[in-house]
């Protein structure tokens, strides 16, 4: 009698576990991407890998600064860095972003329903308001 509720609340306790663990990922993506110099980093590494040097031509800005957006990018996930030698190269991952965009693809389906919902009430309600009005006037 009493298992199921000890099952159900570690059940809860993974769900609720792997939804936080979701929201902090999509933050952190959301975060480093809010940034136009990222989103270009970011843009340039998805077409190649490139060394943090050959990242940071294009840009007026120090090494350091470079490595601190780098940073940002790497802590969500975005980014995925190497050493050979001396130079680190650096390489676009996408599973952060694909997890954005299934979770935009889900807020998308979500309000679209919402919004299909309304619209039905509505043209509902209205049908029925006319029918009101129609039986008032005779």
């Amino acid at each position: 009698m009493g298992g199921t509720s000890r099952i159900d609340k570690r059940k809860s306790h993974r769900i609720l576990n792997h939804m936080v663990k979701r929201q902090h990922s999509l933050n952190a993506t959301f975060h480093a991407l809010a940034d136009p110099t990222r989103r270009q980093i970011y843009a340039r590494l998805v077409r190649s890998e490139a060394s943090i040097l050959e990242i940071a031509k294009p840009f007026e800005m120090s090494l350091p600064a470079v490595s601190k957006h780098l940073g940002v990018l790497r802590r969500a996930g975005l980014v995925t860095l190497r050493q050979k030698g001396r130079t680190r190269y650096c390489r676009a991952a996408n599973k952060p972003l694909d997890e954005a965009t299934a979770w935009m693809n889900e807020q998308r389906q979500f309000w679209e329903s919402q919004l299909a919902s309304l619209k039905d009430f509505l043209e509902n309600n209205e049908t029925d308001r006319s029918k009101d009005d129609d039986s008032a006037v005779n």
